[in-house]
């Protein structure tokens, strides 16, 4: 696992640090694969933006967030991702789910196979 913050037009302090490491590596247990992330926070005007990007293998995910309080930004910005994540497993577990076991698709072959021979 491997996480990188950066701070942009702020002074970036050791707890809102601490803090966003530690909310994006609990996202860690819903992946299969070693997950890398790019946090980004920064401050435009009187809105706190945290930006995230985490990539797992194959899967991608990203979600930014504007509030008024930096760790408001972070929970938010986690939520998103985390609903991401659930999707996307949702979405292959159906796929999986769906489809014809390898017993059913043998037997669908050979059906085919005794239908193309009689013909």
């Amino acid at each position: 696992m491997n996480i990188a913050i950066t701070f942009r037009h702020m002074v970036g302090t050791d707890a809102v640090k601490q803090y966003a490491h530690d909310k994006v590596a609990k996202l860690q247990r819903f992946l299969r694969q070693a997950m890398t992330a790019q946090v980004t926070l920064s401050v435009e005007g009187l809105d706190h933006i945290a930006d995230v990007r985490i990539s797992s293998g194959s899967q991608q995910f990203h979600a930014t967030v504007r509030s008024q309080d930096m760790y408001a930004s972070i929970d938010k910005v986690i939520d998103k991702l985390d609903r991401q994540i659930e999707a996307d497993k949702t979405a292959s577990m159906a796929k999986k789910r769906g489809g014809t076991s390898a017993a059913e698709f043998a037997a669908e072959a050979s059906e085919a196979a005794e239908g193309r021979a009689r013909d």
